[in-house]
């Protein structure tokens, strides 16, 4: 009866309150947060710490990892629900709320949560449960980068008496993350070391300690950073971080001001050797190399890294770092872009979206690939051309010569990477003739596994594992057919490798076939080069700062290509190079005058617009568009014009300056002659650096010689605007003939040359299926043995990531490698929609693609050449 009289929540009695407390306190409050703990616990152990970076204040949590945890927070919602509606007179009816609260948060369901830390913070009279909800609140704030929220939160809890240990720990803690997301390391720095006064946890001190030691390494304070290196090894810290703790002490006691090299390079070697550091290998070698680079040691260290980007290593982000090193090696020292863009392309593999540092690598990313693309234009046509010179039988001699070049070069790499292996069951001996530790289990005893297999080996010979082993007729011979055996395995092998590497090659027909055999196919390598010469120019100007190496080839356009339409914006940028180089820019400028007085180029030179009014300039030329063209629609065509023109020579060159240049020539259609209209179209077809504008452009010029006039009208329409033009693209919706045919000749079939095999995916995509490529890889060794496929992933765009198989030495090999893989490949990474999607492309059309980031395009010319 007294149970049953307590169990009531209806009575606030002593009796009733003292049976809820225990219940709700001891049942339901105590299992809800386990539960979050156990949640807590996977969220920490499914996060990688990159110990190359400053370690973050709170572990970022992963949406995926809150999804495989849902069905823990659930119970955990149920049991604290349990403890609010079965024990509402108990005291832990707001520690309830707040762990709600909590789940809420973790689940991404925010305002959820804002609005239960809001009610705690006003309704409860618990100060420990009310501190702690605004804590919370705070982070919430700073998730979403409300700083004057944050800053309210932040004003309230300073004016709080009575804020508990735990509480100021977490305080303090989220404050530090203020100050992070903030980027104020000064606060930052503050924040943490008033944390560490208020955390009694030697693990989470561990890392606090770490983290601050990054920070004052960062800042020069080497002795505080040597010094919380130290306390960062105590509290049993994970030995990842006990690793790096120590590798930076030393950096910031010892090897940045060592002079004894030696001693330096050999901790490093120490490390390496350390089989505890296995692990680890590519850590300690990366770092061996930036200490050789602060030796000015450039060809030391590039070998390290390469050393390093072969190791297998625990952090995959950690071959970023890697690889990313090795672009800014080349990129800076060497100034090869071409390498470095190669490395760069290696490095995005391993980062994320997410990560600080993934934006600045796409856009450097962006400008070698055009660097990249125009010069292996330059060196390939060149080379095609050079080619075409000569006679039949000095081309196929050249082509003998490379595949025999290329076949020894492949065939000695092999060599090298088989000498790396144990040639034998007896060097494998070797290697534990060291070991003085004996144990006594057989199988822990690596030396007594080594005599076993010697023992076997001289009694049965080679045999491989298969039932009925003993029996004589397996054909193997015992004892004294060692040395035989051996040999006849290498011999088999050496063939195999020779069969793999004569067949990846390419056929000698493939590389004749490259060569042009006409004038029309010379013309067209021409037509490439001419723009690759002056778009490398501009790449090497604006974006490399390479005012020394731009001029060499846009003097190599005006030499070579003295007629193209690109000379006036030719002479322009060497006009800029004299400039900024302080050369003679008058030369250029008067070029400009005397062979091109109407280019806007020349405007641009006789009236220069000041750097600091240019945003002046461009917000003038975007009124004055909008008004020239409202002027056209209402037929004032002189008055439109006369607006045209006068913006023209005042601002030259703007963003909106190609969309005035096209209006001004939509009123020569109204004004003047057809064939003017016709021509000015045709040059600006020819000259407009915006794929939009020329198709507009074309269209209209279709519209002239006999389209319907329905598409003229709506190519018009588009280029209406009453915004800035820079924050416009005129996209027409009408495609043409002459458009479809346009983007066909943009890429050419070639079935004999070099293929890929492509297959299109979202990013995210590959990165929740980690073992897509392992699959593939699979799917080669048991279909193709004896192919020497590559696979490979590239972030090609921001909607995509690619993967690429390759090479096939023509299109057929490759088309049918497409056809089993549609057959018989399966991973349920992939859908068969995203399967049937693939496909496959020519190195030289893969160059195209690659620019033009359009796969929807290629996709189209893939459809009507391959299917």
């Amino acid at each position: 009866m007294i149970i049953a009289i307590g169990c009531s929540s209806q009575k606030d009695t002593f009796t009733n309150r003292l049976y809820h407390n225990v219940t709700a306190h001891f049942n339901a409050y105590f299992l809800a947060k386990e539960k979050i703990n156990e949640a807590e616990k996977k969220f920490t152990e499914a996060y990688q710490e990159d110990y190359s970076q400053v370690l973050p204040v709170f572990l970022p949590i992963d949406s995926t990892t809150v999804d495989q945890n849902e069905e823990t927070l659930e119970e955990a919602r149920e049991l604290a629900a349990k403890a609010i509606d079965w024990h509402r007179i108990s005291n832990w009816v707001d520690d309830s709320y707040y762990l709600i609260g909590l789940i809420d948060y973790y689940e991404a369901q925010t305002d959820d949560a804002i609005n239960t830390f809001k009610y705690l913070n006003v309704e409860s009279k618990n100060n420990e449960v009310r501190h702690r909800a605004l804590v919370q609140l705070l982070r919430i704030f700073i998730d979403q980068r409300k700083f004057d929220n944050a800053a309210y939160v932040i004003d309230f809890l300073s004016k709080e008496e009575e804020i508990s240990k735990e509480n100021k720990r977490l305080l303090y803690k989220t404050l530090a993350y203020y100050y992070e997301v903030r980027n104020e390391k000064d606060g930052l720095i503050a924040a943490l070391e008033k944390t560490l006064e208020h955390t009694s946890d030697s693990k989470e001190s561990s890392r606090l300690y770490f983290t601050l030691a990054q920070l004052y390494q960062r800042a020069g304070f080497d002795a505080q950073a040597y010094s919380y290196y130290q306390n960062a090894k105590d509290g049993n810290p994970p030995y990842e971080r006990a690793f790096f703790a120590q590798l930076y002490s030393q950096q910031v006691a010892e090897l940045e001001k060592s002079k004894d090299f030696k001693k330096v390079r050999a901790y490093y070697d120490e490390l390496y050797k350390n089989r505890k550091n296995i692990d680890l290998r590519d850590v300690v070698l990366y770092e061996k190399a930036l200490f050789e680079l602060k030796q000015n040691q450039t060809a030391e260290a590039i070998r390290l890294l390469h050393k390093a980007a072969q190791e297998q290593g625990k952090n995959n982000k950690q071959k970023g770092y890697i690889y990313q090193k090795l672009a800014e090696v080349y990129f800076d020292q060497k100034e090869d872009y071409q390498s470095s863009k190669y490395y760069l392309d290696s490095a995005l593999q391993y980062f994320k979206p997410t990560d600080n540092s993934y934006n600045a690598l796409l856009n450097k990313k962006e400008v070698l690939d055009n660097f990249t693309f125009n010069y292996e234009i330059i060196q390939k046509n060149d080379s095609l051309i050079a080619l075409s010179r000569l006679s039949p039988a000095q081309q196929e001699q050249i082509a003998d010569k490379y595949l025999e070049r290329e076949e020894a070069r492949l065939l000695a790499e092999a060599e090298k990477k088989a000498d790396k292996k144990s040639a034998s069951i007896f060097n494998n001996l070797l290697a534990f003739g060291g070991n003085t530790s004996v144990a006594s289990f057989y199988f822990d005893n690596p030396t007594a596994i080594q005599q076993g297999e010697i023992e076997f080996f001289r009694s049965w010979g080679n045999r491989a594992l298969a039932d009925d082993w003993r029996r004589k007729s397996s054909g193997y011979q015992a004892g004294a057919g060692i040395g035989n055996t051996e040999t006849s395995t290498d011999t088999v092998e050496t063939k195999d490798i020779s069969a793999q590497i004569s067949s990846s090659l390419p056929s000698k027909e493939s590389l004749l076939a490259n060569i042009p055999k006409d004038e029309n196919a010379i013309a067209l390598l021409n037509d490439e080069l001419e723009n690759a010469y002056f778009e490398l120019g501009k790449v090497l100007f604006f974006d490399l700062s390479r005012p020394d190496m731009a001029r060499e080839y846009l003097h190599d356009l005006i030499q070579k290509y003295p007629d193209s339409d690109k000379m006036p914006e030719a002479y322009y940028t060497l006009y800029l190079i004299e400039q900024e180089t302080g050369g003679n820019a008058d030369y250029y400028a008067n070029k400009l005058n005397k062979e091109f007085p109407s280019s806007p180029f020349t405007k641009s030179v006789n009236n220069p617009v000041d750097k600091s009014s240019g945003t002046i300039a461009n917000k003038n030329a975007s009124a004055n568009y909008s008004k020239a063209y409202d002027l056209y629609l209402s037929s004032d065509y002189m008055q439109s014009r006369q607006i045209i023109r006068s913006t023209l020579d005042n601002y030259p060159l703007t963003p909106v300056t190609d969309k005035l240049l096209l209006l001004d020539i939509m009123v020569t259609g109204k004004m003047d002659d057809r064939e003017i209209y016709q021509k000015r179209l045709e040059q600006y077809i020819s000259t407009t650096k915006s794929d939009d504008l020329e198709k507009m452009a074309r269209n209209m010029l279709i519209a002239l010689t006999g389209e319907t006039e329905t598409e003229q009208t709506a190519n018009k329409d588009k280029l209406a605007t009453t915004d800035s033009l820079a924050n416009q693209d005129p996209k027409p919706e009408a495609t043409t003939n002459t458009d479809s045919l346009k983007k066909e000749t943009i890429y050419k079939l070639n079935p004999d040359q070099t293929h890929i095999f492509i297959l299109a995916v979202a990013p995210e995509q590959i990165d929740k299926s980690k073992n897509l490529t392992a699959e593939m890889e699979n799917f080669h060794n048991k279909n193709y043995p004896n192919s020497r496929l590559r696979t490979g992933s590239l972030a090609f765009t921001r909607e995509y990531a690619i993967v690429l198989v390759s090479p096939f030495s023509n299109a057929a090999k490759a088309l049918d490698y497409r056809n089993k893989f549609l057959a018989e490949f399966n991973s349920q990474a992939l859908s068969e929609e995203i399967k049937k999607s693939s496909f496959v492309i020519s190195l030289e059309n893969f160059q195209q693609l690659n620019k033009r980031k359009d796969i929807a395009e290629y996709e189209a010319f893939y459809k009507a050449s391959y299917q």
